[in-house]
């Protein structure tokens, strides 16, 4: 899952987007409002955090302007002002929901999991390949209903592939998905994440192809094991 962070205090930006990375999402941060449109408008986003106040657009005009353009993107606003007219303002702009200043985390953390299954259409949370599955609400990875320990990169290669099934993804592909856009990797790291995802999907019990590679062409799983 991709959120983008839009907030023009620094420290507070990174401090989010460190624990917001904790939490298996990938976080984008920009610091003024037209750099959130202009990347709104470049890439496709499970979630938006914007700042109420923030320089170039404000945070209210930023999320109109969304709406406009007819993007039903989830959108959770923060604000230093607890009041109930800001609140109706921000919501009657478009916004699902609001947090106010100091952000309680875990608060936090709640809301967008509300946000981001509300957004989702599949019947299911599960995300299920034969024997393996992942349960994007709990972070839980099993093969045979045995637990799997991920790293959040290997997490997030999973759910992807696990989202695409048998479509081919390359490796630029996935240093998209699953790494911010501030510090890509080198695409040999891909190759180390996957090599490392496999390890522990064979320790689990799962055949070693179950990802299989497609020569010159990125990854998939396994029809054979689905």
């Amino acid at each position: 899952m991709r959120i983008l962070l839009v907030e023009d205090d620094e420290r507070l930006a990174e401090t989010l987007a460190e624990a917001l990375s904790d939490q298996r999402y990938v976080v984008d941060m920009v610091t003024d409002g037209e750099a959130g449109w202009q990347q709104v408008r470049v890439l496709d986003y499970d979630l938006l955090v914007l700042d109420v106040m923030l320089p170039e657009l404000d945070g209210m005009s930023l999320c109109r302007r969304i709406r406009d353009h007819g993007l039903t993107v989830p959108i959770l606003m923060l604000t230093a002002c607890d009041t109930i007219d800001n609140e109706v303002t921000g919501l009657d702009a478009g916004a699902d929901d609001y947090i106010v200043k100091p952000v309680d985390l875990q608060k936090l953390f709640a809301r967008i999991r509300v946000l981001l299954r509300r957004q989702s259409s599949t019947a299911s949370p599960l995300l299920e390949w034969g024997a393996l599955c992942l349960n994007p609400s709990t972070y839980e990875v099993t093969y045979q209903q045995s637990l799997i320990h991920l790293t959040p990169k290997e997490y997030g290669l999973l759910e992807l592939l696990l989202r695409n099934g048998r479509r081919v993804l390359s490796r630029s592909v996935m240093i998209e998905h699953v790494w911010s856009l501030d510090s890509p990797p080198e695409e040999h790291t891909v190759k180390v994440h996957i090599r490392g995802l496999r390890q522990k999907l064979k320790a689990a019990g799962a055949a070693e192809d179950l990802i299989e590679t497609v020569h010159s062409m990125g990854y998939r799983l396994n029809q054979q094991f689905n």
